[in-house]
């Protein structure tokens, strides 16, 4: 941390609507937007394309909504966080709700480093038999073992998506149709992905809505 930046805010958002075919990228990018019209007093990046102090917590894949997104933004002068939270969402995109700003001690770990896991419910499109999906969810979880490749930098690689997997189970929803609740590991290089597991319980990654609802930091 260099000593011109005095506030370390941190933003819990959520992504939905027309927000949730926003990619990554493109998501960093509209809140660096939000950031500059708001006249908020952000540190930037040195160089020709200066850009915000912003860090994301995790990647939100494309077409996922979320109701708990984090992100660190660094200050030059200090701001009251909800004065900052009004004047981000008064020029934020649709699709993108601001619901809380709050002071973070300037020299905590990085968002990226603190991550524990992620909570997400997954509701499939198609009717599912109530009953044989939690057969397949019990029969997943007393597995000890869940091998499946995932391509990492061109190649294909073997991972044990089971450890990856802290719990799961099915939302008390009847009579509407169940939704699955994942609590996946999400650290550096140990990041359970719920397409992953859709595909271990037999249903389509593309024919299920995958919504996040939690990020755990270490502190927590």
């Amino acid at each position: 941390m260099q000593a011109d930046y005095v506030q370390r805010l941190r933003m819990t958002f959520g992504k939905d609507g027309p927000a949730r075919y926003i990619s990554h990228l493109d998501l960093a990018r509209t809140l660096e937007r939000a950031l500059n019209r708001a006249g908020l007093p952000v540190a930037y990046t040195h160089g020709f394309n200066r850009r915000p102090r912003l860090q994301m917590a995790t990647a939100l894949p494309l077409g996922y909504t979320s109701e708990y997104e984090l992100a660190d933004v660094l200050m030059v002068e200090r701001v009251e966080p909800e004065v900052a939270r009004q004047q981000l969402m008064a020029r934020m995109a649709s699709g993108i709700e601001v619901y809380q700003m709050a002071d973070v001690p300037l020299p905590a770990p990085s968002l990226q480093a603190s991550t524990v896991e992620s909570t997400y419910v997954a509701t499939p499109l198609d009717p599912v038999d109530r009953q044989e999906l939690a057969a397949q969810i019990e029969t997943l979880l007393a597995a000890t073992q869940l091998l499946r490749e995932r391509e990492h930098k061109g190649k294909m690689k073997v991972y044990d998506l089971r450890p990856l997997i802290l719990d799961l189970s099915l939302t008390d929803t009847l009579p509407m149709p169940p939704a699955i609740q994942m609590r996946l590991l999400l650290q550096p290089s140990l990041t359970g992905r719920p397409d992953e597991v859709l595909l271990a319980l037999g249903i389509d990654p593309l024919a299920a809505r995958i919504h996040r609802t939690r990020i755990v930091l270490q502190d927590e």
